[in-house]
């Protein structure tokens, strides 16, 4: 996939329409410093925008795999499009995540939004309860989330409890205990 391309081009078309998204996912997390190969792009944007979103991602030949309201899948035959996941968040978590999200230059000339640790680690733990085979992957996320320096453990702590995960942040914790040097 055509990282730099990608992000320009869905970027160019959600600024001209002034709505407001970020990175998550695989690059999010690249650009806090966990690199790990992917071969997808994640989205986190207003859900006002869904709606001519499909329609452009659609225009420029990605098939939708599918869309709730809360998600949309995307891919493209020319896999230097390749696959595309939107996650979609009402005003008022959109309001919260961006207010606080990093500008970040992930490429040259490809400057982007990255949530908060602690908000990449609400999607996470969100993620791995509605998908229990992610639960692996998403821990080793979270722990390198909740490894970085300022990290508010507590918040995260809480999207655990609020999802009923709260064994998950306990088995994280021992982890990190564990691997602490004596």
């Amino acid at each position: 996939m055509d990282f730099p391309a990608v992000l320009k081009e869905v970027g160019r078309f959600l600024d001209e329409r002034s709505r407001r998204y970020g990175l998550a996912g695989a690059m999010a997390l690249h650009a806090l410093g966990l690199t790990r190969a992917t071969a997808d792009l994640d989205f986190v944007v207003e859900a006002a925008a869904q709606e001519e979103l499909l329609r452009f991602l659609a225009s420029l030949g990605y098939e939708l795999l599918h869309a709730s309201s809360g998600y949309s899948n995307h891919l493209h035959p020319d896999s230097r499009r390749g696959r595309l996941d939107f996650i979609y968040v009402d005003a008022d978590t959109a309001e919260a995540l961006f207010a606080r999200a990093s500008r970040v230059t992930l490429f040259p000339d490809v400057t982007v939004l990255v949530p908060r640790p602690e908000h990449l680690a609400a999607m996470k733990v969100f993620a791995m309860k509605n998908d229990p085979l992610r639960v692996f992957r998403e821990l080793a996320d979270l722990q390198f989330l909740l490894g970085l320096p300022g990290v508010d453990r507590e918040e995260i702590r809480g999207y655990f409890v609020k999802n009923g995960l709260m064994e998950r942040f306990d088995e994280l914790e021992r982890a990190m205990a564990a691997a602490e040097p004596r």
